[in-house]
């Protein structure tokens, strides 16, 4: 731990430290995703703390893993580049951005639901829904138990601050090479981010309920990132200094 760079290895700390603290929690009949985890707006659970605190929640041991990964691996790379106070701001915007996005993409969802629903069935889920799930159950109505996931189903993780990190290694090095298993051959950085970009907006659209994923909210990181490095960039220019 002694080579991984300040800010990264207080990440890794934190979001460790954070996910044996809800298993505790947990034995003690407290959901700290529920209380820490992003809800949506309109849901009594929300609090605009949760923007920040979401992205230290994880939901299980692999979701945890391999986004801590990703951070150890290419996360310690853009701090040794910008250095720890820039890397710092940038993970904790994009996470912000990708819940922002998050928020933004159920709100239309919330939307195209209630539209085609009757008050009484709207008045129900936001007095039971959340008991309803909080017991492991949901209105058999499908559009009723459709608007009670989106109303009352919180986003934990910190993938939308790992996959502004992505963009950002592929947009520092796009011409790193990089083997991706199970592929047998190299791949250049900046086609590994493009990739992964595409996946999760084809995904987003597919919609597939049962994936359990924010995707719109993994892409949401990478558009705040782009934004952010672009910034950067032109602002360098302006002061007559070439930026990566």
């Amino acid at each position: 731990m002694n080579n991984i760079p300040t800010v990264t290895k207080n990440l890794l700390i934190i979001n460790v430290l954070m996910f044996l603290g809800t298993i505790v929690a947990q034995s003690y009949g407290i959901d700290l995703n529920e209380y820490l985890g992003l809800h949506f707006i309109l849901a009594d659970n929300f609090n605009a703390a949760q923007l920040i605190t979401y992205m230290f929640m994880h939901g299980g041991f692999t979701h945890l893993f391999f986004n801590m990964f990703a951070v150890w691996m290419f996360g310690r790379i853009l701090e040794q580049v910008w250095g720890p106070r820039r890397f710092l701001f940038y993970y904790l915007l994009c996470g912000i951005g990708a819940g922002l996005i998050q928020e933004l993409v159920t709100g239309i969802r919330y939307i195209t639901l209630e539209s085609g629903m009757s008050p009484e069935a709207i008045e129900g889920v936001f007095n039971e829904g959340a008991k309803a799930l909080s017991r492991n159950m949901n209105f058999v109505d499908p559009a009723m138990a459709s608007l009670n996931l989106t109303l009352n189903t919180s986003t934990v993780g910190a993938s939308g601050g790992v996959y502004a990190i992505l963009l950002g290694f592929g947009m520092l090095f796009p011409n790193q090479p990089m083997f991706i298993f199970p592929l047998p051959f190299p791949i250049k950085a900046k086609y590994f981010v493009m990739g992964y970009a595409l996946i999760e907006l084809w995904s987003g659209f597919a919609n597939n309920p049962s994936d359990n994923v924010a995707h719109f909210a993994h892409l949401g990181g990478m558009i705040f990132g782009f934004i952010l490095i672009m910034y950067w960039r032109r602002k360098n220019r302006r002061n007559g200094y070439y930026y990566q």
